[in-house]
């Protein structure tokens, strides 16, 4: 019985002969013959069958498998709108354009989309479609096979994710949890050209904590590590959303600050002096009120064309070093803007 409830002409002749050329009366008549063993094999398979006429774009036959898979009755596949309606609406315009295109270049394709099922929810199908042409060359039917890939699809999205989630441990420091050098080499050119397209100002911050050889020499490298983790912790909540916070190596932080002025900047590096001083983590060796200070380094510009970001990262680095060597837990800035 085909969709519109009349009987199907015999499989063997009709679904499985993929040319157009006239077949010899003996390979013909076997064919004919056996139509039912063919019957029989094709819905036996998991594999859906189906064939559309080109012409009316009407459904001539699709497997009883459908219903056991999609719950829909073979007898509601009538045209290409029922299959087209019964996609997820994320994939029907992608999918219908690109089999459309390829049939009427008369070129075999595969697709992946979700179906719906008569339950409300979605199947994952792979269709796989060979044109029939006739003896003029001209497309006369499509005939293909639906195969379930739900369970490839699971297993595909259980890796992405397994992937995304390796990829985002590469970005990060392990001991501290912000970025890595990794992730803050990537920050760093992509808000560069961005800086650069825009003409925005870009700001970046590095961060050095004050005597920690000292720190690590007298509490030990375990609470070494945990002031490290502290510290970033501060450095983090210090910011603003869309900032980026990383370990540029031992004790030393870096931040990157899109869009950001000399002012702007200079109030984000005030903000973290102030929370680290607030946090008061003890550090019997410090001259400083005998508590974890950091100096910083801040700079300032707006990417010209010839501009090198690592001269850029040099030189915010030197003026963290100028902040060593004017005595520690302060600021020293250097602003190329304007």
């Amino acid at each position: 019985m085909n969709s519109t409830g009349k009987h199907n002409a015999p499989l063997g002749a009709d679904f499985l002969r993929h040319d157009s050329a006239p077949a010899a009366a003996g390979v013909e008549g076997y064919m004919e013959h056996d139509a039912a063993v063919y019957r029989t094999l094709l819905e036996s398979t998991k594999a859906i069958p189906w064939k559309i006429d080109w012409a009316t774009l009407a459904f001539s036959y699709i497997g009883p498998q459908i219903e056991a898979l999609l719950g829909w009755a073979p007898s509601s596949w009538k045209t290409v709108q029922d299959w087209a309606a019964r996609m997820h609406p994320e994939d029907r315009d992608k999918v219908v354009e690109f089999c459309v295109a390829q049939s009427k270049a008369g070129t075999d394709h595969e697709a992946d989309y979700r179906a719906l099922t008569s339950r409300g929810e979605y199947v994952w199908l792979r269709d796989v479609v060979h044109v029939v042409r006739d003896a003029n060359g001209e497309v006369e039917s499509l005939v293909g096979f639906m195969f379930d890939i739900s369970e490839r699809k699971k297993t595909e999205e259980k890796l992405a994710e397994l992937q995304r989630e390796l990829e985002a441990l590469s970005f990060k420091d392990g001991l501290t949890g912000v970025g890595n050098r990794r992730e803050f080499d990537a920050v760093l050119q992509r808000e560069w050209s961005a800086a650069q397209r825009h003409a925005a100002p870009l700001s970046l911050i590095m961060a050095d904590i004050d005597f920690f050889k000292s720190y690590n020499d007298y509490y030990g490298h375990v609470q070494g590590d945990a002031c490290l983790k502290r510290v970033a912790a501060v450095l983090s909540e210090a910011v603003r959303p869309g900032d980026f916070v990383g370990r540029f190596g031992g004790e030393e932080f870096v931040l990157i600050l899109p869009n950001t002025g000399a002012d702007a900047a200079r109030q984000v590096v005030e903000r973290c002096r102030d929370r680290l001083s607030a946090e008061e983590i003890a550090h019997e060796r410090s001259p400083f009120r005998q508590t974890v200070t950091a100096s910083f380094g801040v700079g300032t510009l707006i990417p010209a064309a010839e501009a090198d970001p690592v001269a850029f990262v040099n030189l915010v680095d030197s003026q963290l070093y100028l902040a060593k060597d004017n005595g520690r837990d302060c600021i020293a800035a250097v602003n190329r803007v304007g």
